[in-house]
């Protein structure tokens, strides 16, 4: 959450802190500012709102070579102009973004702030006041700095400079994503990779409580203890054709429809030359060595992983159980002897997640991270990582990184199951391809799922789905998918369970999706659709070839049944994006919502 950049050069800054920001405004998108330096002191420029408003207030006059910027996404303190970033402090002589929350900072106020007005709510004006006071016992920017960074606890990303120094922006993290990018005559500063790649595709990693000291000719990363750190650079993988939106009015449904060359990108890194299963030998024998995994997640990867652990546990024979990264960390379950620990996370920054990781490593047990970002901190800091090769996805609404999780999920089951000695009665790869194929012919009748959700959604406040088996994993995700960019509150139920309350809220109109691509459950959800049907429900049935019925309001052409998710997810996705284009939301950047969720 939030958005940071930075740039120290040759060239106007202005340009180069608003088009990174643009590139991060699906990390929060409440307020955003930047702040330049020249020999003309400091201009800073604050709105409340888009990138778009903001490049409206900046003063096209103003040159600069140096400069820092943020996108929020609100934690302390409304969204505002007041608490936007930059916070400065009380001379103006310091300036200072920051993503994450420190956690301490009503301690840190009350013992070192007593008598500086604050002008706005944030945690992270006290940050930035606290250096100057810092500096005033110090005389020196960099000591002040360190001992700034020091006092904080939680998580934290920050970039702060210097009205009197044009040559150095001071960096430092902890559990927060940031990056350096390097150049000839110029360095950055960002959160992710995609804000630079115009500029650059070298990037240096940022250890948790390490300073840096960013130069447009070097970068210094140090230690809190001031020891010197060597760390070589890294080439980020992905190309900056791959966030633009091309022809597309939103990401959300170029992505959606990316999801056929996903599965087949997939297949492709995980095959060799004689058409077997490509993975890392040590993968392997972490999952035959284990006795239990554990799959940590949170929001559409943890509906992922409800769908991987049916598909591990029928393939592999191997127990799993599901767990909300937040709650994990602070309500662990007993464990089994042997367990192993799987984290999903389209960004690998998810701080849930990253907690729980924190804590697993120093009980001793082992990691597996499955990522689309392998260079993310829980791609670092995990044992193992399964890439997802989804390439960037930028709305806020996951789509094609939930079925990239459930198919590199799928092959890590299949990987495990064969080396196990187990017969498999189908060709995992083979029938990949199947999904991959099928998903594109569900992307190609886009006007039939735009009809279907104008008729359901058209005028209500509130929709249920339903599913048995793998399809009420598949309905908790439809579900979170309409509730998070339609604002239509939405809730995905187990068949069964829906008359155990929840039909008290059934009345005249009311929308119940139901799916069903199960055989063996088939005619029991079916039999739920009558119940809500009798109560006035406004039903619609999304089943599969060979389970279909002539009122079904469309037939999805048939895959193998465990592999039934990937695709009956796709005209769930198509529905929540038609059900908000027609209410007029922001489908790639959801009220209240960001992308990567970097604070717990």
């Amino acid at each position: 959450m939030c958005g940071i950049v930075g740039y120290i050069g040759q060239n106007d800054t202005k340009e180069i802190l608003l088009n990174g920001l643009e590139k991060l405004e699906y990390r929060g998108y409440d307020s955003a500012g930047i702040a330049v330096l020249s020999d003309n002191g400091l201009d800073m420029f604050k709105v409340k709102g888009r990138i778009a408003v903001l490049r409206d207030k900046v003063d096209n006059t103003v040159e600069s070579t140096m400069g820092i910027g943020h996108t929020r996404w609100a934690t302390h303190g409304e969204p505002s102009e007041e608490n936007a970033h930059p916070h400065q402090s009380v001379s103006g002589r310091f300036t200072l973004v920051h993503n994450g929350v420190i956690e301490n900072y009503y301690e840190l106020r009350d013992e070192y702030l007593q008598g500086i007005h604050l002008a706005s709510e944030t945690d992270t004006e006290v940050v930035v006041q606290l250096m100057e006071v810092m500096y005033n016992k110090t005389q020196d920017v960099a000591e002040a700095f360190r001992r700034t960074v020091a006092l904080l606890k939680g998580s934290y990303a920050l970039a702060l400079i210097d009205q009197q120094d044009q040559e150095t922006i001071y960096v430092a993290k902890n559990k927060s994503p940031l990056l350096v990018g390097l150049g000839e005559g110029f360095n950055l500063v960002a959160s992710d990779a995609m804000a630079t790649l115009k500029e650059t595709d070298r990037y240096l990693e940022i250890h948790d409580k390490e300073i840096v000291i960013v130069n447009r000719d070097y970068v210094e990363i140090q230690k809190l203890d001031g020891v010197a750190v060597e760390r070589e650079p890294y080439i980020a993988e992905i190309d900056a054709t791959d966030i633009e939106k091309g022809t597309y009015a939103h990401f959300m449904l170029k992505e959606i429809d990316e999801q056929p060359f996903v599965m087949r990108k997939i297949i492709q890194e995980y095959q060799d030359e004689n058409d077997n299963i490509k993975l890392d030998p040590s993968i392997r024998a972490a999952m035959l060595d284990t006795d239990r995994v554990y799959i940590i997640a949170a929001g559409t990867s943890y509906n992922a992983g409800l769908v991987g652990k049916q598909i591990i546990e029928k393939l592999a024979n191997v127990p799993v159980e599901v767990h909300i990264a937040s709650e994990f960390s602070y309500n662990m379950p007993l464990l089994s002897e042997k367990p192993l620990f799987i984290f999903i996370s389209q960004s690998g920054e998810t701080a849930d997640s990253r907690s729980v990781l924190v804590r697993i490593k120093e009980l001793g047990h082992r990691s597996i991270t499955v990522t689309n970002v392998p260079g993310s901190t829980l791609s670092r800091e995990a044992d193992h990582t399964l890439h997802l090769y989804a390439g960037p996805e930028i709305a806020v609404a996951s789509t094609k990184a939930y079925t990239a999780q459930i198919a590199v999920l799928t092959i890590l089951a299949v990987d495990t199951a064969k080396a196990k000695g187990m017969t498999l009665d189908f060709d995992p790869l083979q029938e990949l391809g199947i999904v991959s194929s099928v998903m594109e012919s569900l992307t190609d009748q886009k006007d039939v799922f735009e009809q279907i959700a104008k008729d359901l959604f058209a005028n209500t406040r509130n929709a249920f789905f339903i599913g048995r088996g793998a399809d009420y994993f598949v309905v908790q995700e439809a579900s979170l998918k309409l509730k998070e960019i339609s604002y239509i509150q939405a809730e995905g139920f187990a068949g069964g369970e829906l008359k155990h309350g929840t039909i008290a809220l059934i009345e005249e109109g009311t929308p119940v999706i139901a799916i069903s691509t199960q055989e063996n459950v088939n005619y029991s959800i079916r039999g739920n659709v009558q119940e809500v049907a009798a109560r006035g429900a406004k039903t619609c049935v999304v089943s599969i070839e060979g389970l279909d019925q002539a009122s079904d309001a469309f037939v999805l052409p048939h895959v193998h049944e465990l592999l039934t998710p990937l695709v009956s997810v796709v005209p769930m996705q198509l529905l929540a994006y038609y059900a908000a284009l027609h209410r007029d939301c922001d489908v790639d950047k959801p009220r209240n919502l960001a992308k990567s969720v970097t604070v717990e």
